[in-house]
């Protein structure tokens, strides 16, 4: 039986809408064939609420920057379940142009949301991905990400 609220995340997004399917399914459907595939009740909810908290977050004014490369410093409680490799990480994404600020902070209030101990970069990967998808004109940046996400032998550097 799977436990984690990313595994749930990952299989919804990888059977329903990777593909952008014609007919979007319904909610009750998608909840019954995660139970068949042994997801139980509890991270099946976590799961669709932190869709939900994705989704509210769609269409968000962009951040008035006054400089091109702000500072993020991360609080306690990102430091605790962000190690150096996956502040790291979202840093490079950010120099790379792949996160903007407004973006990278969408990533990190989705990360914080699993509500998980740790949290790995392969972690990191997925819902950079997810929030992408779901960003209009990003296209160009989940498609980056997502040859990212198979390439295993990559130095990340910020």
């Amino acid at each position: 039986m799977k436990e984690n609220v990313l595994d749930v995340l990952m299989y919804l997004f990888e059977n329903y809408f990777y593909d952008e399917p014609e007919d979007e399914p319904d909610r009750d459907s998608m909840e019954e064939n995660l139970q068949q595939a042994g997801f139980n009740n509890g991270e099946i909810e976590k799961a669709f609420e932190w869709l939900d908290g994705l989704a509210e977050q769609r269409y968000q004014p962009e951040f008035k920057i006054r400089t091109e490369q702000p500072i993020r410093v991360f609080i306690d409680s990102e430091t605790d379940r962000l190690d150096t490799n996956c502040r790291d990480f979202l840093m490079y994404l950010s120099n790379v142009g792949i996160l903007d600020a407004q973006r990278r902070e969408l990533v990190l209030d989705r990360l914080l949301a699993l509500e998980c101990d740790e949290i790995s970069l392969e972690d990191i990967k997925w819902v950079v991905l997810m929030v992408l998808f779901n960003q209009p004109g990003q296209e160009a940046n989940y498609a980056w990400m997502e040859d990212l996400m198979f390439d295993t032998e990559q130095d990340y550097r910020h």
